[in-house]
């Protein structure tokens, strides 16, 4: 212990008998005694020390203050992500159940799976989904009168779109990768489908010829465009009155366009739309809310102090929002047991016994390429796995549960500025642009799902394409503008593949072979979706000049 130097002897005597003094009375008092008598105890020690020494180096002398008085132990609350796992874990319970129930109480069944999904994808995403659109206004406009001046703008934004190019090069390159090494589409179950599709186009021949008049297949034997028509009718039919009628529709309303079509209408005209009416759609149009914001930040830094009200409203209104993503969060658990019950108990574990090989293309790709961001995080952002993790697993969670990266952009901010230690200028900026075109996940997937479609019906009379490097090339092209065209909600993917499959010629009838694991695998893109999202920021903010400070 460091001895207290006195400035006399007699001085010294003085102040250890006032001091044995005060320490009895604290005895008497129950302990340390009250704040009165610590600081007249601090006060009595402070003339045993010099008076060059540190005012922290006296505080350490009270050993009330170094030893406090225990007290009753509070009670935590658990963290929520460890509820969210709880709940994920008892929705897959409840929902296997119900599946083994469907056949002996149908009726029950489907009156439990209705409340859970009034309960989990109305209600809870239904919430997280009407406060996106004001979100993504506020956010992007605090964030960007937030900024010391427009040229860290400009800073920003080439970085993040940089970055998220590059990574959704990856992702494809990878998916494409997974998929022609394990070719799925070759496996034994595949081929059961394969044959099974060639029957029914020996039956369609015959029943084409009988109804034309002339053989299906022309003298060089290829098919003759009149039997694909018929084919696509009788496909179309088929597939239009079955279960995924919805879906059905909604390809074949993205069929005939082409890239510039798809340029012109999904990306052009959006960016353009009345900003009223670009908050109002369901679900909100994103582009349409970033432009704008854009538009609207750049106009306020512009004007300057006359612009300060609306400045102060948007920074105050984006606070207000992060406090409702809070509140909704607090539901979350329950919530998410509901989404992956009913989930479950609508699909159950028969589905992967014909696509099982496909979907480990897909998330084997996944899989490698959240490596792939975990060592960009950790060499380019400088926040290693562990860290991220524990950053924003909430978010991811919230993500793999509801396949919505919109539905996540809430929990998403709050989880890279708090957790993280991103500036919200940073993140204002690159999560909404992010949750709109940085589809990592999507981009993987799309790839991966017109490669095995193509090993599986590939030399069939409707598919006269073979897998060459220059159909390979095609695909990756494609899959890399498309996904960034694919709008941040559900089943946004398969209409974007539409695009990918049509540039390989490949019919689209095909495409919902793979309805059935499309919202299982839809977890996991999503999820790397938002973790490619957030990857982003940290970069981004680390290459202004900040290395992030996870906790």
């Amino acid at each position: 212990m460091r001895r207290i130097p006195t400035k006399g002897f007699g001085e010294g005597l003085i102040a250890v008998s006032r001091a044995r003094r005060y320490a009895a009375d604290n005895r008497e008092q129950g302990g340390c005694g009250n704040r009165a008598t610590r600081a007249n105890n601090r006060r009595l020690f402070g003339i045993m020390t010099d008076d060059n020494q540190h005012p922290d180096e006296h505080h350490q002398l009270d050993p009330c203050e170094r030893n406090p008085p225990a007290t009753a132990p509070t009670k935590r609350t658990p963290p929520r992500h460890n509820l969210i796992f709880v709940g994920m874990a008892v929705g897959l319970l409840v929902g296997y159940l119900l599946h083994t129930q469907r056949s002996s109480a149908p009726n029950l069944v489907a009156t439990v799976v209705w409340w859970l999904d009034l309960l989990g994808p109305t209600m809870f995403i239904g919430a997280l989904k009407m406060i996106i659109a004001p979100l993504i206004l506020a956010s992007i406009v605090a964030g960007i009168t937030s900024l010391p001046n427009l040229r860290e703008l400009g800073s920003i934004g080439y970085r993040t779109i940089v970055y998220y190019l590059a990574t959704t090069t990856v992702a494809v390159l990878l998916g494409l990768f997974f998929v022609l090494a394990l070719a799925p589409g070759k496996k034994a179950a595949s081929q059961h489908i394969r044959q099974q599709r060639v029957a029914q186009l020996t039956q369609a021949r015959a029943a084409y010829a009988a109804q034309a008049g002339k053989p299906a297949m022309d003298e060089q034997g290829h098919a003759r465009p009149e039997y694909l028509a018929f084919l696509y009718q009788q496909k179309g039919a088929e597939l239009g009155g079955s279960r995924g009628g919805g879906r059905w529709k909604r390809l074949t309303g993205a069929q005939g366009r082409s890239a510039g079509d798809m340029f012109r209408d999904d990306v052009v005209k959006p960016i353009i739309t009345n900003p009223f009416q670009s908050l109002s759609a369901n679900p909100p149009n994103a582009l349409g809310i970033i432009f704008f914001a854009l538009l609207l930040g750049v106009a306020c830094a512009v004007v300057g102090a006359k612009a300060k009200p609306v400045v102060d409203g948007f920074q105050a209104f984006n606070a207000v929002m992060m406090r409702i993503t809070t509140w909704l969060m607090a539901l979350s658990p329950f919530a998410i047991a509901c989404v992956i019950a009913s989930l479950v108990a609508k699909s159950g574990p028969g589905i992967f016994k014909s696509l099982g090989w496909y979907c480990a293309a897909v998330i084997g790709g996944i899989v490698v390429h959240v490596g792939v961001l975990a060592a960009i995080s950790k060499f380019l952002g400088k926040v290693g796995p562990p860290a991220l993790w524990r950053g924003i697993r909430e978010a991811w969670l919230i993500a793999f549960s509801t396949r919505s990266s919109a539905a996540t952009l809430p929990v998403t901010m709050r989880c890279v500025t708090q957790n993280l230690g991103v500036r919200e200028k940073v993140a204002n900026f690159t999560l909404p642009l992010g949750a709109t075109m940085n589809m990592d996940g999507t981009a993987l997937y799309e790839g991966v799902a017109i490669i095995f479609l193509i090993q599986i019906y590939g030399g069939l009379d409707d598919v006269s394409i073979s897998m060459t490097a220059i159909t390979t090339l095609l695909i990756f092209i494609t899959a890399v503008l498309a996904s960034v065209g694919a709008a941040a909600v559900p089943d946004a993917g398969l209409v974007t593949m539409v695009l990918v499959a049509s540039a390989v010629h490949l019919p689209i009838y095909y495409i919902p072979l793979i309805f059935s694991v499309d919202a299982f695998l839809d977890m996991f893109r999503t999820s790397t979706n938002v973790l490619g999202d957030t990857v982003g920021a940290i970069v981004v903010d680390r290459m202004l000049g900040q290395a992030p400070a996870a906790k």
